[in-house]
């Protein structure tokens, strides 16, 4: 099957969606987003690169981050990195605060804004957090092969300057002992990491590893170990489009991690990593456009884990 027809033929399919979702208006930088804007792109693990649309347009992956982030927070703290944070899915909004505290500060999943602010908490380890900014970067560079891969300094202001929930939530954390260093250092970090800027070509590439048993295919080097990379996709699988997890798994089928930049990662174990891009929100805050190509995608090509 021609890979590149089919991901045009999806596009032309889902073009009428477009108008249909709503930008990430809380987030200034992200508010002033073409709505009109669509790009996918599937690189294969033998290395085959198939886009349509703006895959080559740089968008803000936001919390597709996190999934970056959890990876070398594993790979600094392993298995007692679950003592922290837990493996749920967590049924409500992934900035809940009354969840939070009703859990005694233990976010449900790595997902979830609070889970994500103790995984960069564990990333600091004392560092400031320019050098874990950097690390992160330099992460996301050499995944997807491309030194172009960089950080939104706009978006990120804009981030910091917004982000009142999350600075309740980093509060709230350090008040339950779950934070180790200053929350203006975690939320630093985090609001630098949800501000990566990548095309959907980059962002395919440095999810590859995930598609491959957590080492890269097309350099041979091993990112994680194969049982780790299982976990995390069982983890984006059930928790990475927010409280419509459950959902998305029933109608595509694959782990994913979406972003309210309007993102989403895809993994299809031993095939190849898909990322579509669509700034529209449904009102999960997952791609509307995007979620709608990926199910045509999957039903199209045969791609489930199921």
């Amino acid at each position: 099957m021609d890979l590149t027809a089919t991901l045009q033929r999806i596009a032309e399919r889902v073009r009428p969606h477009l108008v249909e979702g709503k930008v990430a208006g809380y987030i200034p930088a992200l508010a002033r987003v073409d709505p009109s804007k669509f790009g996918i792109a599937v690189v294969t693990v033998d290395g085959e690169v198939a886009t349509a649309g703006d895959a080559l347009v740089p968008f803000s992956i936001q919390s597709i981050s996190k999934v970056f982030t959890l990876t070398l927070a594993l790979g600094e703290l392993g298995d007692e990195l679950w003592k922290r944070i837990g493996r749920e899915p967590s049924g409500s909004s992934f900035n809940s605060i009354v969840q939070l505290e009703r859990e005694h500060g233990i976010p449900r999943n790595p997902f979830i804004n609070a889970g994500a602010i103790v995984v960069t908490d564990v990333l600091l380890e004392g560092r400031p957090p320019e050098a874990v900014i950097n690390e992160i970067l330099g992460f996301l560079q050499r995944l997807a092969d491309d030194p172009d891969v960089s950080i939104d300094d706009e978006v990120a202001r804009s981030e910091a300057e917004t982000g009142h929930r999350n600075f309740s939530l980093a509060h709230f954390l350090s008040a339950f002992g779950q934070l180790k260093n200053p929350v203006e250092s975690a939320l630093a970090v985090y609001f630098h990491q949800c501000a990566l800027s990548m095309t959907c070509v980059q962002l395919a590439r440095a999810g590859l590893f995930l598609s491959a048993g957590g080492r890269d295919p097309l350099t041979g080097l091993e990112v994680v170990r194969p049982e780790r990379a299982r976990r995390i996709n069982a983890l984006m699988l059930t928790c990475g489009h927010y409280d419509a997890s459950g959902d998305v798994a029933f109608r595509i089928g694959l782990p994913g991690k979406s972003g309210v930049g309007g993102g989403i990662l895809a993994i299809v174990p031993r095939k190849a990593a898909i990322a579509v891009w669509s700034p529209g929100l449904n009102a999960n805050g997952n791609s509307h456009a995007g979620t709608i190509a990926l199910e045509l995608l999957a039903a199209e090509m045969g791609w489930s884990v199921f």
